[in-house]
């Protein structure tokens, strides 16, 4: 039994059709068993839980609820007993600096990831933008405030506009850490939305913005992607608060050997 009960906290995400898949790993499914909670990272949640969270819950024996909110309120719902496992979407130790800024004081050394797959970073523009090249040194500059126009790139008199998610955000958390050395954001031209979605939008309609954002939402609303002479690679883990249970590493290797399946 897994060693804490709960309630559901909100839909259980859609499942799909891909039970056949659990056929591949080699594996009998054993019959469903316990409810496990895993809360954090939307980025997490669209990589893998959407795509596969009927196969983790066949191959592993436990149900899952699924409820994607960012990493760092994942990582809280973890650590305050409301959630079995946290998806995370950068590094546990970039994630932990960012939490110890809202809430120090906390058993951070007892957090353990298991990493699951990588994932890349895309960066968004408007339609109408030309521009569709830059080293990332000149991504790191426009985020630091050096470079405030687009005339700078190549492109018109227009504001370059940043577009990130905030509050918790695998993916400000990750260009935060490679691209500013750990440093916040400081250009005075930013735009923070709630969601990966709404962040989409806002680059939709908003001709200088430069969004950061999931690489699968970019391709879905067909986007024009920025390219830069070096990926920005995002490592997509779960997180146990001490070491696992046996019910949480069955969902978690059963995770990982699907998801690379795709890779």
């Amino acid at each position: 039994m897994a060693d804490r009960q709960f309630k559901p906290l909100i839909g259980r995400v859609a499942r799909h059709a891909l039970v056949a898949v659990v056929c591949s790993l080699g594996t009998a499914a054993p019959a469903l068993a316990d409810t496990l909670v895993v809360q954090g990272s939307t980025t997490f949640s669209r990589r893998v839980m959407e795509p596969y969270e009927a196969a983790i819950e066949a191959a592993s024996g436990h149900e899952l609820t699924v409820i994607p909110n960012k990493s760092t309120p994942g990582l809280i719902a973890l650590m305050e007993g409301r959630a079995h496992l946290a998806m995370i979407s950068a590094s546990l130790s970039s994630e932990i600096d960012a939490l110890k800024k809202v809430m120090p004081g906390l058993a951070f050394d007892r957090l353990r990831a298991f990493p699951i797959v990588m994932t890349r970073v895309a960066i968004a523009v408007h339609r109408s933008n030309p521009v569709r090249k830059l080293p990332l040194n000149e991504v790191a500059r426009v985020l630091s405030g050096d470079v405030k126009n687009w005339n700078a790139l190549g492109w018109r008199d227009q504001p370059v506009r940043i577009v990130l998610v905030g509050g918790g955000g695998g993916v400000t958390t990750v260009i935060e850490t490679e691209l500013l050395a750990g440093k916040p954001v400081t250009t005075p031209n930013v735009i923070y939305v709630r969601t990966p979605v709404q962040l989409v939008q806002v680059v939709e309609q908003e001709a200088g913005a430069l969004g950061f954002s999931q690489l699968a939402l970019l391709k879905q609303r067909e986007l024009p992607e920025l390219v830069t002479d070096k990926p920005i690679e995002q490592v997509l883990s779960l997180v146990t608060f001490g070491e696992p249970t046996a019910a949480m590493l069955s969902v978690i290797n059963a995770a990982k050997s699907l998801s690379e399946k795709e890779m």
